[in-house]
């Protein structure tokens, strides 16, 4: 379903001494062959500078002059080698460019720069790059005001009625990557998708001007996928294509192959391309939340969870294919869903701990729901010894998954890395192992942990608390129970 591809391209191996800088013939011929493909796949293709900016472009500051050759060099020759391509294929100046030893106000000269060549060099070759669609980036492709300002300008001044802006987005950063115990998708983090869209809309949509965004996803994913709670990820990609949509801006997915197997063609998350999908023509209904938690030997009560509908209808609830009662099984008063006792306990008759069932709801409009029904006793946490390079605590999650930590010294602050907060970055800092049985704590926490009693409080998404206290004297760490 996706109509077109990005293909990030680094070119700095492949290209040949001064002053020519000859591009490796065998390479572009690569490169045409893959170009080749998508385009008989029907597919839009973005092609582009792409990890030379942080490894020899970023350099233009202080080697202006042979940079700028360099680049021109790149663009003349990859221009004259596509040419008599379609407009399907298009070009991007640079990715993420940034400029290292030099102030902001430098920086935007020199993207203005290299903007300006790209297009002049483009549109002089002739053939179909003299409409072909050109994407030209903001300073390190961010989405700031002052950014888009600044390429308005350099937009303005080229007065090309084929140029398209392009920035990326990777959410709201706490939320991204699971730190300051942003672990729902909340208000700030939906904030952050409206303001910066907005922006984007109003900077260059409502001039005329279209906009791709080159790279979307969580910042997270590039840990693993399980840095964000499923549901609150799925909400998350869930609103971003609706309001994409709502503006008119283009978006592509980046996928360091975290979600799509490039040799069996599956994708690893079903439900979250689901969201995407739907995502294209309209919206999914999602809920408060994904997880139902039950405590072992405790009385069972109705789960009550508001649902936001997105305009959508409920049209069944099932577990395993057979669709339950309403008004036996589930309620539905409005936008609130009430999943009854007597369900709960049939579905948790087995006592096992971990996940007994998930419920599926299905809607009229967009892609299903999930609710996750789990069984869980209060986590056990084990005392422990070890060093800041080696050291886990042994836990016993009885059903329960861990949602983030916080750590404080006893004697106050904060502890650790990013000391502006208590709740530390989930997975760079702290990590659950489920497979293994244990909370493995990083190197990276430690080496910003001064010596003495660090309390520990670890959050778990039923709500269970578990404080542990560490005491750290050099590489000699020591874990208590609280």
């Amino acid at each position: 379903g996706y109509k077109s591809i990005r293909i990030p391209i680094t070119w700095e191996q492949r290209i040949g001494a001064a002053p020519n800088y000859t591009l490796d013939a065998a390479f572009l011929t690569r490169i045409q062959e893959v170009i080749d493909w998508a385009i008989s796949a029907n597919l839009y293709v973005m092609i582009n500078v792409h990890h030379d900016s942080w490894s020899w472009v970023s350099t233009m500051g202080s080697d202006h002059d042979s940079v700028l050759n360099r680049y021109k060099a790149v663009w003349t020759q990859v221009a004259n080698k596509f040419k008599s391509y379609s407009n399907k294929l298009v070009f991007e100046s640079i990715n993420e460019p940034s400029f290292s030893g030099v102030d902001t106000a430098r920086q935007y000269v020199l993207l203005d720069e290299l903007n300006t060549s790209f297009k002049t060099i483009v549109r002089a070759s002739g053939g179909q790059n003299t409409t072909r669609p050109l994407v030209l980036p903001t300073l390190q492709t961010g989405s700031t005001q002052e950014n888009m300002d600044e390429l308005n300008l350099t937009l303005t001044k080229l007065n090309d009625p084929n140029l398209i802006a392009t920035v990326h987005y990777y959410g709201f950063w706490p939320f991204s990557v699971n730190i300051a115990g942003y672990t729902k998708f909340e208000t700030d983090t939906t904030n952050d998708v409206i303001q910066t869209f907005d922006r984007a809309y109003n900077s260059f949509v409502a001039k005329g001007i279209p906009v791709i965004v080159g790279e979307y996803g969580l910042l997270g994913f590039d840990r693993n996928t399980g840095v964000i709670e499923q549901g609150e990820k799925l909400k998350f990609f869930e609103y971003l294509t609706y309001y994409l949509k709502q503006k008119g801006i283009t978006h592509m997915l980046w996928d360091n192959g975290q979600h799509f197997n490039r040799t069996t063609y599956k994708w690893a998350d079903q439900d979250l391309f689901n969201v995407m999908k739907a995502g294209w023509t309209g919206r999914s209904a999602t809920a408060a939340t994904d997880l139902i938690y039950l405590k072992k030997a405790t009385v069972i009560k109705d789960a009550v969870i508001p649902l936001s509908l997105n305009g959508n209808q409920l049209a069944s609830i099932s577990v395993n294919g057979t669709n339950l009662v309403k008004g036996q099984d589930y309620d539905l008063n409005g936008a609130v869903l009430t999943v009854k006792a007597s369900q709960l306990t049939k579905l948790t008759a087995s006592g096992q701990l971990g996940v007994n069932a998930v419920l599926t709801a299905k809607f009229n409009k967009g892609a299903d729901w999930k609710f996750n029904v789990t069984t869980y006793s209060t986590p056990i946490l084990s005392n422990i010894q070890g060093t800041t390079s080696a050291f886990a605590i042994p836990t016993v999650f009885n059903g329960d998954k861990l949602a983030t930590m916080e750590a404080v010294y006893a004697s106050g602050g904060n502890a650790g890395p990013q000391n502006w907060t208590s709740y530390k970055e989930f997975d760079y800092t702290f990590a659950p192992s489920y497979t293994t049985n244990e909370i493995k704590l990083q190197t990276v926490f430690f080496n910003e942990v001064n010596d003495g009693n660090v309390i520990l409080k670890f959050h778990f998404w039923s709500g269970e608390v578990i404080t542990y206290t560490l005491t750290k004297s050099g590489s000699s760490i020591i874990g208590k129970v609280s």
